[in-house]
């Protein structure tokens, strides 16, 4: 019964792939807005001073605007307010090999690197649907591990004694 009360929660996704970019730089703007609420990722992107951040702020717009879509053509109720950065990842795409020339007529290889941009937004549970679905369960919960904790510290206790007292006399034969 537990499942059938428990709502699924939506994800949104966009996607920017072949950018320009190592994916290492990709993921120092988007380690700054994984976890924040969708304004504050926003603004954090927009006053970011690194050359993704205008890109990763469109992936991440995007997504909105497809949780936005999404809602309106399946008749969901998502509040655009309520959403946060789930995941955002920069995955490595192909990589373009370019030559450079050197002394004595030779050529080095060297690599390009491309990022794939994800950005995944859901949205935050409202506490009230959570604990009015759990309290049913929470009760039955703790009375269980009360009990298992209660042998579990009985049984530790001993032990800690027997290895205090065995310390003592390791030093004394050593003395």
């Amino acid at each position: 019964m537990a499942k059938a009360a428990v709502e699924k929660i939506r994800e949104f996704r966009a996607e920017a792939k072949f950018q320009r970019t190592s994916p290492q730089k990709a993921k120092l703007v988007l380690d700054l807005i994984k976890g924040l609420r969708v304004e504050q990722a926003l603004n954090t992107v927009h006053f970011s001073t690194k050359r993704m951040a205008p890109v990763i702020e469109k992936v991440l717009r995007s997504a909105i605007q497809n949780a936005n879509y999404v809602s309106q053509e399946q008749g969901l109720d998502v509040d655009v307010d309520n959403l946060y950065v789930k995941t955002a990842v920069a995955n490595e795409g192909p990589r373009m090999k370019r030559i450079r020339p050197a002394p004595m007529g030779r050529a080095f290889r060297y690599q390009r690197r491309l990022a794939h941009i994800i950005v995944t937004v859901a949205e935050k549970k409202s506490p009230t649907a959570v604990s009015a679905a759990d309290a049913s369960e929470v009760p039955t919960a703790k009375k269980k591990t009360t009990k298992k904790a209660a042998t579990k510290t009985a049984a530790k206790k001993p032990a800690v004694k027997k290895a205090a007292a065995k310390k003592p006399a390791a030093k004394k034969a050593a003395k």
